[in-house]
């Protein structure tokens, strides 16, 4: 009898838990959802609805999208999409982004556990969020994408409705026109895409690995195309006018590359509204600022933060990042967070990294 009134009780306490906000952490960090999976991507929709996936890196993958709610992941847009059995469902997600048009975007590199993109090659989808339907599909011709790509992230101009994407399996950017449909891969094998070191040091432990071009930003007022190797400090930049015409000569491209500045070695990384470019730190648990002015600052550093892998920012200007665990072995890594933080609580503590 006492041994069913506890289980009772245990169960009780077990459902409330469930359907409690989110809860505040130290630093100000609010762990919005959390998940056995592990997940990489996050997007938050203008009225804040946030989309998550997982990645197809081992054969324990729920669903390759979910959107949050209640606190719980649901398989987005339904089960079906996720069952990678049919030829209308996710394989291999790595990113999923909401456009300011309140698009959702799912970049699925149909290459599942690195073992070689399938026929049929890399596909990007279009969401309308209103219905919840698919409203376009996109693909890339033999030579875009490459036998061992591994199209990662994806930005979205939608003023000139132009696709921006890194492939880290082979270092390169992809650029995609909506309009005429046609894509281009370029900087192919460019020292600012390919990786410049082959380990990081992740809070002590030596991650050995070599990827190349990874996160992705588009400025606010998408005059330049941002982006880093996952396995490098150097941050780089483009103009996207050279970009949207798909016929600029590649040494033109890469007599325009410009290095930015050395930064934390970061995964993703995204602009804010004020256009600060917020970074990972994935050396330190840290996420980290660079501002308008040039200047990088450390915003904080915690022990919650276990590889910041992808960033977001909801319609108050929120930062939301994933948290992905990469560098640790299965056996010593905890739940998978999404981990949401304000700005304005770290404006006055920062510390610049010279």
């Amino acid at each position: 009898m006492k041994t069913g009134y506890l289980l009772t009780i245990a169960l009780m306490i077990a459902v409330s838990a469930c359907k409690q906000a989110p809860k505040e952490k130290s630093n100000n960090i609010t762990v919005v959802a959390s998940t056995e999976k592990q997940w990489t991507g996050v997007a938050v929709s203008s009225n804040d609805r946030i989309f998550v996936n997982y990645p197809y890196w081992s054969d324990d993958v729920p669903v390759s999208v979910a959107e949050i709610t209640d606190g719980k992941p649901v398989a987005y847009p339904n089960k079906a999409w996720n069952t990678r059995d049919n030829a209308q469902s996710f394989m291999a997600v790595q990113s999923v982004v909401v456009d300011n048009k309140d698009r959702l975007w799912v970049l699925d590199t149909r290459n599942p556990q690195f073992s070689g993109v399938v026929e049929g090659g890399p596909m990007l989808y279009q969401f309308n969020l209103q219905n919840n339907s698919l409203e376009h599909t996109y693909t890339f011709p033999k030579g875009v994408f490459q036998s061992n790509s591994y199209f990662n992230d994806v930005r979205i101009d939608t003023h000139d409705e132009m696709v921006y994407m890194t492939d880290s399996g082979n270092g390169a950017l992809i650029v995609l026109n909506l309009k005429s449909g046609e894509s281009r891969r370029i900087l192919d094998n460019h020292h600012s895409t390919e990786s410049e070191i082959d380990y990081l040091m992740c809070d002590g432990i030596k991650w050995e690995n070599t990827v190349h071009s990874d996160g992705i930003a588009l400025s606010p007022d998408n005059q330049y195309l941002y982006y880093i190797a996952l396995t490098g400090h150097t941050l780089y930049r483009i103009k996207t006018s050279l970009l949207r015409d798909l016929s600029t000569p590649e040494e033109q491209l890469e007599n325009n590359v410009e290095m930015v500045r050395a930064i934390p070695a970061t995964d993703g990384m995204m602009f804010d509204y004020s256009g600060n470019l917020w970074l990972g730190g994935l050396e330190d648990n840290s996420i980290n600022v660079l501002r308008k002015d040039g200047t990088v600052h450390k915003v904080l550093k915690d022990n919650e933060i276990r590889w910041a892998d992808s960033f977001a920012k909801d319609s108050n200007g929120n930062i939301y990042f994933t948290t992905s665990q990469i560098h640790l072995p299965v056996a010593e890594r905890k739940a998978y967070t999404v981990l949401r933080i304000n700005p304005t609580d770290y404006k006055e503590n920062t510390i610049e990294i010279k």
